[in-house]
């Protein structure tokens, strides 16, 4: 058994993400509770499983990466799902689960979808946390374990509160006897007042050394990256529904961040190339030891591969409400800009503008990244119904991130690049607008976040008195928090963030917005011979009209119910007492 055990810890240290064949040899849910707390080892092993269970994007979604097999790469992951956001326009039946989120036409379910009302990861959490203490090891090693383990219950929480709102808290081990089965929901302010516990715990416990000992494992500096994220979004999800408590999550948020940007042992990528700085951080074999990734999903071949890059073909694109948000290189919005160069033409559109646009999305004209794929022979942007090659796009704005070439020409199941899940950008976003939201932060605050993050790119610094873009102004916020929104939609694109934020600003709002594409004049339209997308005059102008005419583009998000999904009717049969939210 010692042999078995060593070879399932090196197996972990490759990869987290193994196949459920190998690791079900190991016995996990059938341990002998009376013998197997003995060791760091034993520590060690149980939690092992928590990275196994955790990235099952048939169960969770909250730590996916590009997905967990190669055949679903194509419609589970960071990537996909933004597109239940205002920031993509997906056409692809493979994607149609999403966009109908975001129009407002999901329905109840009869059984919980993935990332759903699914809770074996909890029990995993709390099996460890009635039991660990009986090692025979320091109060530190344990705490080391404990907090791990409490991260993991912290993040598991988070992701159900955030879909349902109100959901039952389990601090111990739930067996077929426990009250909690037929118990009403606990409220949402008090499971995230017990995951704040948790998240303090883990800080305060986790080990720093794991950053250099054990490099594929969370650690204390992952512990603050993550309870910065989950107090911004609970700090500003209160302030704008006017619940208690805002204050202390934003604080909590700030500080956690400031230590970590402060201390931490990381650093933004800046080799003087803003053209493609940014663009090199989505397209490593290996995350492990970048200096700015505080947490990747990692992918080998023959052991976890993936193959995301052959499914990014999909009919998709940027939506033109994304394409307008990047600033012109003066550092300001396309309305107040003299740099501008207007819409007339796509090029025209492109034109002196931040440079994550062309790394984000690709430039017109050009094949971008995809030369040597089966559908990037032709110069960018092909829309629907052109034939002869070229990546097809439903906006004109066709997506370039996380695409590299030789991690394509691997094949099915065999990509292996890595996913970052969480960035030191991430955290610097965090906290400018946590302190933002506070009323206190100072140009110091700016300087050491969101200027960081755009001297990598070359772009103007953001003062603490940014003019109003004209698009936010009626938004109810100041020019400052519209900017550093900006920046947090602009740096975090497609990598899942984006839905989440219009939750917590209570801006659902904008999920009602027609979703358009660039601007196509009829003196354009024989650039794109046998193109069948359909537009519509906006102002004098013609824009594409991605979804005219389809039940996709009769979008409706409803105030009073789709700021929370609807609970499987199986889980209700189970437990009347758990009711439904509103509205469904």
């Amino acid at each position: 058994m010692k042999h078995l055990y060593k070879y399932l810890i090196a197996l972990v240290a490759i990869t987290w993400g193994c196949n459920d064949s190998f690791l079900e040899r190991f016995p996990l849910d059938s341990i002998n509770e009376k013998t197997y707390w003995n060791s760091e080892n034993d520590l060690k092993i149980y939690n092992n499983k928590l990275y196994h269970r955790a990235a099952d994007q048939y169960k969770y979604l909250f730590m996916t990466g590009f997905t967990r097999s190669a055949w679903s790469s194509g419609y589970v992951g960071m990537f996909w799902d933004d597109c239940q956001s205002d920031n993509c326009a997906p056409s692809d039946s493979k994607l149609d689960s999403y966009a109908r989120i975001a129009a407002g036409l999901h329905t109840v379910p009869s059984t919980s979808p993935a990332g759903g009302w699914i809770w074996d990861l909890l029990r995993h959490c709390n099996n460890f946390l009635d039991n660990y203490s009986k090692a025979k090891v320091s109060d530190a090693v344990k705490g080391y374990y404990a907090g791990e383990v409490r991260l993991f219950r912290a993040w598991f929480y988070f992701d159900k509160v955030k879909r349902y709102g109100d959901v039952p808290w389990a601090g111990q081990t739930v067996n077929i006897e426990s009250d909690i089965l037929y118990a009403k929901r606990t409220n949402r302010n008090d499971v995230m007042d017990s995951v704040l516990v948790d998240l303090n715990y883990a800080t305060q416990n986790m080990s720093e050394a794991w950053y250099k000992n054990e490099p594929d494992r969370l650690n204390r500096w992952s512990a603050l990256a993550i309870k910065s994220r989950i107090c911004l979004y609970e700090g500003t999800y209160r302030k704008y529904r006017n619940i208690d408590g805002a204050e202390k999550y934003l604080q909590e948020a700030a500080s956690a961040a400031e230590e970590l940007i402060n201390n931490g042992p990381y650093s933004l990528i800046n080799t003087g190339h803003p053209e493609s700085d940014y663009a090199s951080v989505f397209t490593q074999v290996d995350l492990t030891r970048h200096s700015e990734v505080i947490f990747s999903r990692k992918y080998k071949t023959g052991v976890l591969g993936h193959r995301f890059k052959g499914y990014y073909g999909r009919k998709n694109g940027a939506t033109l409400s994304l394409a307008e948000d990047f600033l012109c290189t003066d550092g300001k919005p396309i309305q107040l800009s003299s740099e501008y160069q207007g819409d007339a033409t796509i090029e025209d559109f492109y034109k002196n503008r931040d440079p994550r646009m062309t790394q984000i999305t690709i430039e017109p004209g050009t094949k971008g990244p995809f030369v040597g794929c089966s559908w990037g022979n032709k110069p960018a942007p092909r829309l629907p119904g052109q034939t002869g090659g070229g990546l097809i796009t439903t906006t004109g704005f066709p997506f370039s991130k996380f695409f590299e070439i030789k991690d394509y020409k691997k094949g099915y199941g065999k990509e292996e690049n890595d996913a970052p899940i969480i960035r030191l950008a991430e955290v610097m976003l965090n906290f400018a607008e946590a302190k933002a939201e506070l009323g206190t932060i100072s140009q110091a605050d700016l300087d050491k976040s969101i200027n960081k993050l755009r001297d990598r790119v070359a772009m103007p610094h953001l003062g603490l008195n940014p003019p109003m873009d004209p698009k936010y102004a009626s938004e109810g916020i100041s020019s400052l928090i519209v900017e550093i929104r900006r920046e947090r939609r602009i740096e975090l694109a497609v990598e899942g963030y984006r839905y989440d934020d219009l939750m917590r600003w209570k801006k659902g709002h904008y999920l009602n917005n027609r979703v358009l594409g660039m601007r196509l004049e009829d003196d354009q339209l024989t650039r794109y011979e046998k193109t069948y997308v359909k537009r519509i005059e906006i102002g004098g102008k013609k824009y594409i009209d991605v979804y005219q005419g389809a039940e996709l583009g009769e979008r409706v998000f409803d105030e009073n119910k789709h700021y929370l999904f609807p609970i499987p009717l199986s889980a209700i049969s189970q437990n009347p007492n758990l009711g439904q939210n509103p509205g469904w």
